[in-house]
């Protein structure tokens, strides 16, 4: 369930991100953003998982290279969501850069943000140490208490809701195998240490659940 939109309650993270970023934050620009997280097709890609994202980055954010870009990469990472589509890292990319572009903010910084919310993709390898921060804040929900990850694994069902049972299950079961299959699934040692343990169990179970 999507938390609530009062821009009051988001608008210290977002001025704090702008002002590590060395600029001012843009209230208009938070509230097309608040208002993409809150469309009605997601269920899991909501404001309540950038809300956890957020407050994940809030507690690791001294492990960052460049906190402002990291910080700005967790706002924007789902920010174009569309569970039918296969570009939406890439665009929620491109979202990112053209705010920091208007915002005159350095090209670099714009092309590392990009890097980032590409790496949430999943598909690859992280290249930096920011990289391998964002997808630990953006992984964490694996190793939450099982009665959260219960309703994530649930919100990402309903996300699918076209997809036939029988290719889901498909689906969704290789998906987990290849995160069981890696031999670690959080990069930082702070995400290890706190969360690897519980984010197998979790795994482990969700698989069985799916054969039963």
């Amino acid at each position: 369930m999507n938390a609530p939109t009062h821009l009051a309650d988001w608008l210290p993270l977002w001025r704090q991100t702008w002002t590590l970023l060395g600029t001012e934050a843009s209230v208009a620009e938070l509230s097309a953003v608040l208002a993409a997280w809150s469309e009605p097709q997601r269920h899991y890609h909501d404001l309540r998982h950038l809300r956890e994202c957020l407050g994940r980055w809030t507690a690791w954010q001294h492990l960052a290279e460049r906190p402002g870009e990291v910080a700005l990469a967790v706002w924007y990472h789902d920010v174009v969501y569309q569970p039918r589509s296969a570009d939406n890292e890439l665009q929620s990319a491109v979202w990112a850069v053209r705010a920091m572009t208007e915002a005159r903010l350095d090209s670099g910084a714009a092309q590392r943000v990009h890097a980032l919310i590409m790496a949430t993709c999943h598909d690859a390898p992280a290249t930096t140490p920011d990289e391998r921060l964002l997808i630990d804040i953006d992984l964490a929900v694996l190793g939450a208490s099982p009665e959260r990850f219960a309703a994530y694994d649930d919100d990402v069902r309903q996300e699918y809701g076209w997809v036939s049972s029988e290719l889901y299950r498909d689906k969704r079961r290789e998906v987990l195998e290849r995160f069981l299959q890696r031999p670690r699934l959080y990069e930082t040692e702070l995400a290890f240490d706190e969360l690897e343990a519980q984010a197998r169990r979790n795994l482990a179970a969700a698989l069985s659940r799916l054969s039963g």
